[in-house]
């Protein structure tokens, strides 16, 4: 190995949060002092005091775990040019693309993923791109094969001109030619390709548009009697890079796996397994990398990045299991109205995540080993042949794949790219929907079954072997994808997130146990259960916004009187924390504004869809129903605003019962406030004489502020107006509460 050698490939980089250190254990303080204070008093109080130690002994429990998740920020730079000087062969990389539904997931959207991964600067011979279509949709199979036709004439443009935006829905969306390029060559290519891809957009959309777009035959033959949910397998090859050209496109599969009513598919974990099973007989190669269908390659050096961060390494086989990319979000709308493109959340959550046993598996930009897919430990290591036996255990009956996952297992390097047809029937083989029973696919190996949240779940079961991970966040971003608009498609992903996370904590792989094995760090353990224990927050949440409307209707309080020295305590903490996530989002770049949208929606949130979530996980438990995979909506761009510029992030509402929540608590504060402002209060004392009720009516004003999107529904038209059925419901359950409430106070 030459000189060059020694060159690193990247360093940790860790950052200085000495402030915000103090800041937090100054609030943390605060927040133990008042819950002293409250337990001291106990015996003078109501009910309402005792709810509110309740919910804040779970506010400062979960502010002990964010002091720890933030206490030492790291990241890691690396160096591309360095690997490059090392003159290494590459190693192969297998890219997972997952789609589930056609109406939702538009084919345009996964098109274009998967086009940006095909021009990946990497040498091509190196890569397959694997499409997972658990719709079994002919539209989507056919825009791929449009694709690939494209992608001979997309792929030698990006790289002879050094593109740097390889989705072309981004790279055309109305900018200027660049200045830099302007010889008369470029400006014909350029008008070549985008003449090319606006020709492949519209045959897509005109198929889409069509009920039969194209006659079921031939190719196509597969998908003419195809049932969403009861077909066969359907694999196709649809480019193959036969000759091994590193400067051409890499190979295409097109994937669709078998499905059976009576036969349990694991949603997107399912998949994942079978894209891994798939990939494993075909081109097995030693990294994978997975992406959903809407987020695209936006960094085309992302490869060379993660892979100075796997083979960089003072320890190549043992140091990084994975590698993953934060996720970000192109087309935001100006200060993040809906609150879900994630900046603050992984600039210091994340960042500090890294700083312990490396970031959470994200389910997308992430690359990973196979072998440790496999389940292979960090400190195992297989130098002898192992059995037939042993491996169909594990891995299935499959002998071309057991022999497949030896060759990895046993870190033997690949035979000579393989005939991808010549491997088709083994492959429907390992896609089968009941290939998986009698062996550890979803419980040992592969994606972990369990819950809708699989990712998490996933890089939980590696990181509780002893694995550690990586973070890479290269400028430009490496992916970009698009953030749900709306008030159902938020709902709908929040509600999924919280319902997956919770099922986490009740599975054989819940955090605490590798963390007693000692495998698992305990801060990287207490980092899991901050995340998976989100949908809770919507308990100690909905106390807290209807605790002040409860005691302005009964003449109670559940705050300090001002004049008291606790009621400086619980200003004090009100304040300093809303100035320190203030503070977190100046630092990070983003304006006040967006702070606000951020605080507002994590309320809504909590109190509507992780409500649902929590619900959702209770049933689960006693057997009453089980949890669904609900898609969330993708759309191609979200800054165009929906009807009008007034209208652009305005939240939108459907007749879904995850509104009903949201509604209620409004109407219930705006009741409390009428009645305490007209002096109509249930209560034996009058409010206000005395100072009793002061923090009360400040908190029942900030619950209305927060749900200020709910109150604008009250009047709006349309999809922006709460509708009729949910105001109702939501009206007779606020009556209930305030006839609850004056029964309490007259008892």
């Amino acid at each position: 190995m030459d000189s060059s050698a020694s060159l690193a490939l990247y360093q940790r980089v860790t950052r200085k949060n000495t402030i915000p250190r103090a800041v937090e254990f100054i609030i943390l303080f605060l927040l133990l002092s008042l819950l002293a204070y409250r337990l001291l008093s106990l015996q003078d109080h109501g009910f309402p005091w005792f709810l509110a130690f309740l919910c804040e002994s779970w506010f400062a429990f979960n502010w002990v775990l964010t002091i720890s998740i933030k206490w030492t920020q790291a990241d890691y730079k690396t160096y591309p040019e360095h690997l490059l000087q090392w003159k290494l062969e590459l190693p192969p990389v297998d890219m997972f693309v997952t789609t589930a539904d056609p109406v939702l997931e538009p084919p345009i959207l996964t098109v274009n993923t998967v086009l940006s991964l095909l021009a990946v600067d990497y040498p091509a011979d190196k890569l397959a791109c694997y499409v997972s279509d658990d719709a079994g949709s002919p539209l989507t199979f056919y825009s791929l094969v449009e694709a690939s036709k494209f992608a001979k004439l997309w792929v030698p443009f990006c790289k002879k001109y050094c593109i740097e935006v390889r989705a072309p829905f981004r790279y055309f969306s109305g900018e200027s030619l660049p200045s830099k390029h302007v010889s008369p060559e470029f400006q014909q290519e350029w008008k070549k390709m985008k003449d090319g891809y606006e020709e492949l957009s519209r045959k897509i959309e005109d198929a889409t548009k069509r009920a039969m777009p194209f006659e079921l035959t031939g190719e196509f033959a597969d998908f003419s009697s195809i049932q969403r949910k009861n077909h066969a397998t359907i694999i196709k090859v649809i480019w193959e890079n036969k000759e091994g050209v590193a400067n051409g496109v890499p190979h295409l599969i097109y994937i669709s796996r078998e499905k059976r009513p009576k036969h349990p598919h694991h949603f997107k974990a399912g998949a994942m397994n079978v894209l891994t099973r798939v990939s494993g007989l075909m081109s097995n190669a030693p990294f994978m990398m997975n992406v959903d269908c809407d987020m695209y390659i936006n960094n085309p050096k992302i490869f060379l990045h993660a892979m100075c961060l796997l083979l960089g390494a003072k320890n190549k086989e043992t140091d990084f299991a994975y590698v993953q990319s934060p996720q970000c979000f192109y087309d935001g709308l100006k200060d993040d109205p809906f609150g879900n493109q994630l900046v603050v959340l992984y600039e210091y959550i994340g960042y500090g995540i890294v700083g312990i046993q490396g970031p959470l598996y994200g389910g997308t930009g992430c690359f990973h080993r196979r072998k440790v897919i496999y389940g292979l430990s960090p400190d195992e290591e297989i130098k002898e042949k192992l059995s037939n036996q042993a491996l169909q255990k594990t891995f299935g009956g499959s002998m071309p794949f057991t022999k497949s996952a030896a060759q990895i297992l046993s870190s033997m390097k690949p035979g000579s790219p393989r005939d991808l047809l010549s491997a088709l029937e083994a492959a429907k083989e390992v896609a089968g929907c009941s290939y998986e029973y009698g062996t550890q696919w979803g419980r040992e190996v592969g994606w972990i079954y369990g819950s809708t949240t699989e990712d998490v779940l996933t890089g939980l079961t590696i990181q509780g072997r002893g694995w550690k991970s990586a973070f890479c966040s290269p400028n430009p971003p490496a992916f970009l994808g698009c953030a749900p608009s709306g008030g159902p498609a938020i709902m709908t992903q929040q509600k999924r997130w919280a319902t997956g996370l919770l099922e986490i904590l009740f599975t054989r792989k819940n955090p605490l146990i590798p963390a007693l094995q000692r495998k698992l760090q305990f801060r990287q353990c207490l980092a899991y259960l901050w995340i998976i224990l989100w949908a809770l927050w919507s308990i100690p949440e909905l106390c807290y916004a209807i605790l002040p409307a409860y005691c302005i209707l009964t003449g109670s309080h559940f705050l300090p009187k001002v004049g008291e020295t606790a009621f400086f305590i619980a200003a004090a903490i009100f304040i300093i924390y809303n100035l320190y996530a203030l503070s977190e989002y100046l630092r990070a770049g983003l304006s006040a504004r967006a702070w606000w949208n951020n605080q507002r929606m994590w309320t809504i949130n909590t109190t509507t869809a992780y409500l649902f979530g929590t619900f959702s996980v209770v049933l689960k438990i006693l057997g009453i129903s089980d949890t669904v995979f609900e898609v969330t909506q993708k759309e191609q761009s979200t800054n165009e605003g929906d009807d009008d510029h007034a209208n652009t992030g305005r939240l939108t509402f459907d007749r879904s019962p995850i509104f009903v929540a949201g509604t209620t608590i409004l109407l219930v504060n705006l009741t409390a406030l009428a009645v305490g402002l007209f002096g109509l209060g249930f209560g034996s004392v009058a409010q206000g004489g005395d100072g009793l009720g002061t923090g009360e009516f400040i908190g029942s004003v900030w619950v209305v502020l927060l749900f200020w999107a709910f109150f604008k529904g009250l009047f709006g038209k349309g999809k922006y107006g709460i509708p009729s059925t949910t105001l109702y419901k939501s009206g007779a359950l606020a009556a209930l509460f305030v006839h609850f409430s004056r029964w309490t106070s007259m008892g």
